[in-house]
């Protein structure tokens, strides 16, 4: 029986992972000049001892997005796929528990649910990958539903093809809004392969790393306006670009015509961060969740970072995110400088 009866506010889609996060112990960080090209060390051959470890299940960045849609009120669903196997089982539970709705979520004989592997050190996570190659389709029944918005990010690299199928029920469901968060193969494909999906994305987010991956254009370029304004160039409607320390920035089309540039700073940690992982996940869909609740572009900023800053005083992805009305307590407390700066 569907979880939902009304129709959905968000529709994830990418893929679904369990992470067994381990706890590094006796490690170090080496990084060039300026604190980049950062490696992790350890002794080669060697016992490396570790301090705990954790695994979580029903993680990656769309169903991260999900769950931040759920907890914050809206009716939500992922469309992945999972192994016939007692991890995709784990998966599942681990959505359910969450009020995200299973029912699209393909589960596929021989094969393997993700599993990846985190190795965290201090607040920062290194992660090895393996991406099943699952055979990737939407489901019959989404051609019947008409959600606010999809949310699509990170997939395998056996889901080239499943991306014209995304694009083709975009285009032939125009009230229906994109947001795209892209992976690591998505940008790899190429924005020239994935014309398309540009081309009907609303919002567009990325850091500035990846932004600039994206374009081709060198390390260098850190022209913030420049790089925003040609990502919007390719299509997306509105464009995020997270900068680290920096916080963020929104560049949104105005009714005149004219394009206006935001920063949004970050907002205070109430302690040091335990664990970084999924505070991008967390800052891209808080967004648009609140979109999707009403809220206008520059309150929509406003709620991100929270939940991003929420994230990273816990383990994984998803236990620090917060409801709406923790959010919203969180904004009401938010210090005098805390607010959105036009540039």
């Amino acid at each position: 029986m569907p979880l939902f009866k009304k129709p959905y506010d968000l529709i994830a889609i990418g893929d679904i992972v369990i992470d067994a996060f381990v706890r590094l112990k006796d490690a170090h960080v080496t990084c060039k000049l300026n604190n980049e090209d950062c490696e992790i060390c350890m002794k080669f051959g060697d016992k490396i001892p570790f301090e705990f470890d954790r695994v979580i299940a029903g993680v990656g960045n769309s169903p991260n997005a999900a769950v931040a849609a759920a907890r914050l009120g809206l009716r939500s669903a992922l469309i992945a796929s999972v192994g016939r196997d007692e991890r995709g089982q784990e998966c599942l539970a681990a959505l359910s528990t969450n009020k995200v709705s299973t029912d699209y979520i393909s589960t596929q004989a021989g094969k393997k649910t993700n599993f990846h592997y985190v190795l965290w050190y201090g607040p920062e996570r290194t992660i090895l990958v393996k991406h099943e190659d699952f055979a990737y389709s939407l489901p019959k029944e989404l051609h019947s539903l008409t959600p606010k918005w999809i949310y699509l990010s990170s997939m395998g690299v056996a889901s080239e093809k499943f991306h014209d199928e995304i694009a083709d029920y975009l285009e032939k469901n125009p009230s229906v809004k994109l947001a795209f968060q892209p992976g690591t193969f998505q940008m790899e494909l190429g924005k020239e392969r994935l014309e398309r999906i540009y081309a009907r994305t609303e919002v567009f987010c990325v850091n500035v790393e990846e932004a600039q991956r994206i374009l081709g254009v060198p390390d260098s370029d850190r022209h913030i306006k420049s790089l925003c304004q040609r990502l919007a160039n390719l299509g997306p409607k509105i464009v995020l670009l997270t900068d680290g320390p920096e916080g963020a920035y929104l560049y949104l089309p105005q009714e005149s015509g004219a394009t206006a540039l935001y920063q949004m700073p970050l907002y205070p940690d109430p302690k040091p961060p335990y664990d970084r992982t999924g505070a991008g996940d967390a800052f891209a869909s808080t967004f648009v969740a609140a979109l999707a609740l009403g809220k206008t572009p520059l309150e929509a900023l406003t709620w991100a970072p929270i939940n991003s800053m929420s994230v990273v005083q816990k383990i994984g992805a998803q236990e620090g995110l917060l409801t709406r009305p923790e959010l919203e307590q969180w904004l009401i407390k938010a210090p005098a400088d805390y607010k959105v700066r036009p540039m």
